[in-house]
């Protein structure tokens, strides 16, 4: 039976540890696995390049919840994730968890950009809070009506993150539960994964 990841790692630059913020000199490769390591459960479990476990979200018998964790192997929260009702359009909250796992500190929202209403193409902006320019967008989250794949933008429009379906060594495409997610070097891979399991939110993946 084919693996699910890469045999060989991309990046051998730095050691990981899944509970703190983590960045390398290199792009780095991981697989999304859209199922949770709880029998019949619902969620998403990350591997990164070696086939480690990095990640894992667990919604239990839940789908499409408005309120989920992003966990590390050992079930550490890394960040919580929840969905704000407006009177038009919802849009999404992050919090990240303090190191003792005390205390929720407000990150990010995630709203629908309004210019891109009609059409195939989804656009979501993202703005880190607590900065100087918290009313401003950081980033963007772009992705095609009815499609796994999107990808994340900073302001500029440079490449953060891209999700697509994974493939093979030998080129078979694998189900579309099993993606590939590309993260650009420089760039904080836990914070990339809530952003990933907002947009898996939003499109009922999770």
């Amino acid at each position: 039976m084919a693996r699910v990841y890469p045999q060989t790692s991309i990046s051998s630059s730095s050691s990981f540890s899944s509970t703190d913020s983590y960045m390398t000199m290199r792009r780095e490769t991981f697989t999304l696995w859209m199922k949770s390591l709880v029998y019949h459960g619902n969620g998403c479990t990350v591997f990164d390049s070696k086939g480690n476990i990095i990640y894992r979200i667990d919604n239990y018998n839940r789908k499409c919840s408005k309120e989920v964790y992003l966990m590390d192997l050992q079930g550490k929260v890394l960040f919580s994730i929840r969905q704000k009702k407006l009177q038009v359009f919802g849009h999404w909250h992050g919090y990240k968890w303090s190191n003792d796992n005390l205390i929720e500190i407000p990150w990010f929202q995630v709203k629908k950009n309004g210019y891109f209403l009609w059409g195939e193409y989804l656009n979501y902006d993202v703005t880190l809070l607590g900065f100087d320019e918290a009313e401003t967008s950081c980033y963007k989250i772009i992705g095609l009506q009815g499609k796994s794949e999107f990808k994340i933008v900073s302001r500029e429009n440079k490449l953060i993150a891209e999700v697509k379906q994974k493939k093979s060594s030998c080129g078979v495409q694998f189900g579309d539960d099993v993606l590939s997610l590309v993260v650009e070097p420089h760039v904080d891979h836990s914070l990339v994964m809530a952003f990933v399991t907002v947009y898996g939110l939003i499109q009922q993946r999770l």
